[in-house]
């Protein structure tokens, strides 16, 4: 249940959590190691795209890629599944991540089919020379697969996604994802993300402003995704109160899914809500009570925000979770 007064709510308790996770096998973990991160990434298989063929990868035949289990010492489950790519000697690169479980842990879900969808887009219409504005995750993702230039190349591991009875290990836990992920983002690369992040969470005449600043005179294109407002929520906490709750979805009755979602909207007091589809079987739900006049949030498809109307940022692609923009070039100056 939401608790009263909460400006951020990562999770609606921990006892929501599913798949092998057990509570007292995670605090013994963190009384018994201190030295160490709460969790491990096992390598379960590796090899070139054709034995992946479920990630729709054949269109890049020079990618490696590796899967992944993570692991909670104690929990003979594992807790999420990972794909990685990367091209020759480079720093690997998240393709997608599967939760088992709803407590996410240091990423929120995502799907490789509606990233390929999404960089064959790009590759499509963007033209060649173009900026690509993302979070970090997406932008290293378009980057690798379509080959556009964007801001944010380079790992930031920011906002940390962890349970908060794990807070006092973040140290830990940073250095052990640095180590798997290769070395953090240069020093101005993370000041221009902060920057970014900013413009999201401003109004969208303010933020629609930075984004060019950023963009300086190239052609830019904004790429946001739903999880994005999650991350975003992580990192700013003091201008959204937001929750998220994950919901079983039927194909034949997806009336009652709204229907559901609508009532715990209501009986939970918040103002809107969107969707991310998880998987199959689920879909999870976004719910904000405050931040839905930030640019982010009207840029994405919360109950009252309008995309379609934007003029700051101009829609011009959608897919699954994925919003596409076009930042406008600044108007000469007059005379």
């Amino acid at each position: 249940m939401a608790r009263p007064g909460a400006k951020f709510l990562p999770l609606l308790g921990i006892f929501l959590v599913t798949g092998g996770f057990l509570l007292l096998g995670w605090l013994a973990y963190v009384s018994f190691s201190p030295g160490s991160a709460p969790y491990h990434y096992k390598l379960v298989e590796e090899g070139g795209v054709g034995k992946f063929d479920k990630l729709g990868l054949r269109a890049w035949p020079d990618l490696a890629i590796s899967r992944y289990e993570v692991y909670v010492q104690g929990i003979d489950k594992s807790v999420a599944e990972v794909h990685l790519a990367k091209r020759g000697e480079t720093p690997p690169i998240l393709l997608s991540w599967d939760n088992h479980t709803s407590e996410l842990l240091t990423s929120v879900d995502s799907k490789s089919s509606e990233l390929i969808t999404l960089v064959t887009a790009i590759t499509k219409y963007a033209p060649e020379d173009a900026i690509i504005l993302a979070w970090w995750d997406t932008s290293r993702q378009v980057q690798l697969l379509a080959g556009r230039d964007t801001l944010f190349p380079s790992h930031h591991g920011e906002p940390m996604i962890i349970p908060s009875f794990w807070r006092e290990r973040s140290d830990t836990i940073k250095k052990y994802e640095q180590e798997f992920w290769g070395a953090p983002a240069p020093a101005e690369e993370r000041r221009k993300f902060q920057r970014f992040a900013d413009a999201l969470a401003a109004d969208v005449n303010e933020g629609a402003a930075i984004l060019r600043e950023l963009a300086g005179s190239r052609e830019a294109y904004v790429v946001v995704h739903v999880a994005d407002l999650y991350k975003l929520g992580l990192m700013r906490p003091d201008l959204f109160d937001l929750a998220y709750k994950d919901f079983p979805m039927s194909s034949t009755n997806m009336h009652g899914l709204v229907n559901t979602v609508k009532r715990w909207k209501h009986e939970n007091n918040y103002q809107t809500y969107t969707l991310q589809s998880i998987s199959d079987q689920a879909v999870r739900g976004y719910f904000l009570r405050d931040g839905k006049d930030t640019l982010l949030a009207q840029m994405l498809p919360f109950t009252d925000a309008r995309p379609l109307e934007l003029e700051e940022v101009q829609l011009i692609y959608q897919h699954g979770g994925y919003w596409v923009y076009k930042i406008p070039a600044r108007e000469p100056p007059a005379g």
